[in-house]
């Protein structure tokens, strides 16, 4: 058996949840590729005040890695960010890991069954197979909005904070209320002059479970490991069946729109700031949102809501639809990520030098969101149709991790070969999920998780159990396994699924 060469790019939570998975199965050729100084990818970017995650502490974590330290129950950036770092000290997986590194390009060799990786340096990489893990939420998506690049004062995306500039007593006006701004808002309300927050549509927001966890919840967990498990299992339950009810029931979404709705009532007592604060699409269609502190936040005297559309934005504010300008000092925005641009800015080019961007010119699909007919040896975290709308993406990532080993096991025992999905596979299992995804809840409003032209390329159409099992192993009828040109050309069967982690 063979040690095939493995490129990883991204060092995020897929890029290292996938080294250990691959490690685990004694695959440990392994490099991975990383353009910043550091780990944890959204989680070292997104340093914006408040910023915290949205999926209790024990479930948005490795089922390897558990942590009995936590602060809290919805962990805050600092935190994630450390505890990547620690899988990365525990594992020694920096030695893996080249910092500062580009990716541009990567073109399949079909006389080799290699892949060469540029980067942006000049350098070519090669190895026998390629891994992206660069996620769905990585490039912060700036809004088109005329005259935005007029503006005299500071202006960033929140992902991209700029902590050089003070708010203390300045005008901040925040473009979008997404899952960020319903952190940050609440956040620099108090320090600043006046927060005026421009509302495009109202999210449901749900009530935020959150608690500290002191040092006795610290010796419990540490003690008895159950303890973090049972909450895990807890946390992972109560989210599939947030899951079934948005999708399968007569009155999608009806138990959270009600409890969002009470959330509503309960912290907000001015009617017409009521009125504007209550969605007007279905719960669900967009993911919803955990907070306790956002809605208390627009009641304070110092912050104004505006839903009127943004006509343009000017040196000195922005001005709405209505013909009002709002003075403003600092520009915040919040208005999310080109999370449908699956990969970009890179190009992956697969067989006869066909692009992904050609292959999905009408909306990006994979076989079980991981690989592509006609990209051999090319695998995917947390690729199209993966994400969630409710539950912890690492879950996710950990099914995903878990099936590439299982694909490169089979890479590992017959030496110089390439595996690919059947194309015919690949698009039955496109059309039936895109069936499902019509008759979704997602299907009913416009959101990040659709395309311009409504396509849904992001989301799951199901539980994380449902997709732990399709994933769990590889099944040989699905996948092509290929000598190289310079071999006698002929195709193989794939090993038998259950072989694929033998002992190496």
């Amino acid at each position: 058996m063979g040690q095939p060469s493995i490129t990883i790019i991204g060092a995020g939570f897929g890029g290292i949840t996938v080294a250990l998975e691959l490690r685990r199965a004694g695959l440990t050729d392994v490099t991975i590729l990383e353009q910043h100084d550091d780990v944890g990818g959204v989680w070292r970017d997104n340093t914006y005040p408040g910023a915290a995650c949205d999926v209790p502490s024990p479930l948005y974590s490795i089922s390897s890695e558990p942590n009995p330290e936590w602060s809290r129950r919805f962990a805050e950036q600092p935190d994630i960010l450390g505890y990547l770092r620690g899988i990365a000290d525990r594992h020694r997986l920096w030695s893996l890991i080249r910092f500062g590194v580009t990716v541009t390009e990567a073109e399949f060799d079909e006389h080799t069954n290699r892949w060469s990786v540029h980067t942006a340096d000049g350098e070519v990489i090669e190895s026998d197979v390629l891994v992206t893990a660069v996620g769905q939420l990585s490039r912060p998506a700036l809004p088109d909005i005329a005259g935005r690049e007029t503006f005299a004062g500071p202006a960033f995306h929140s992902a991209q904070w700029d902590h050089t500039v003070s708010l203390d007593g300045k005008r901040v006006a925040v473009i979008g209320t997404g899952a960020s701004a319903i952190q940050f808002v609440p956040a620099i309300a108090p320090q600043v002059r006046r927060l005026t927050l421009f509302q495009r549509s109202a999210p449901w927001v749900l009530p935020k479970p959150d608690r500290v966890y002191h040092d006795w919840h610290h010796r419990i967990f540490r003690s008895v490991p159950a303890t973090l498990r049972g909450e895990r299992l807890l946390t992972w339950g109560i989210f599939e069946a947030l899951t079934v009810g948005l999708l399968h029931t007569p009155q999608r979404g009806g138990f959270a729109g009600a409890l969002a709705r009470r959330h509503l009532e309960k912290q907000v007592d001015d009617p017409a700031l009521r009125a504007a604060l209550t969605p007007d699409y279905e719960p669900g269609c967009k993911r919803m949102l955990l907070s306790d502190d956002y809605y208390p936040a627009l009641t304070r005297d110092n912050v104004d809501l505006v839903v009127d559309a943004i006509d343009r934005i000017e040196p000195d504010g922005v001005r709405a639809a209505d013909g009002t300008l709002h003075p403003a000092d600092v520009i915040v925005y919040g208005t999310g990520f080109a999370a449908t641009d699956f990969l970009a800015p890179m190009t992956i080019r697969g067989r006869g030098g066909r692009s992904l961007g050609d292959a999905w010119s009408g909306g990006a699909r994979a076989y079980l969101g991981i690989t592509t007919a006609g990209f051999p040896n090319f695998f995917m975290l947390y690729g199209p149709n993966t994400n969630l709308g409710s539950g912890s993406i690492v879950y996710m990532l950990e099914s995903q991790a878990r099936h590439i080993a299982g694909l490169v096991g089979w890479l590992a025992e017959q030496p110089g070969c390439a595996v690919e999905v059947d194309a015919g596979v690949e698009r039955r299992f496109d059309d039936r999920i895109q069936r499902r995804l019509a008759d979704s809840v997602w299907s009913l409003c416009s959101s990040w998780y659709r395309t311009a032209s409504g396509r849904i390329t992001t989301n799951w159409p199901g539980t994380v159990t449902a997709y732990r099992r399709r994933t769990r192993r590889p099944d040989r009828r699905d996948y092509r396994v290929t000598a190289p040109r310079t071999a006698p050309a002929r195709t193989r069967p794939a090993p038998d699924a259950g072989d694929s982690h033998r002992s190496r």
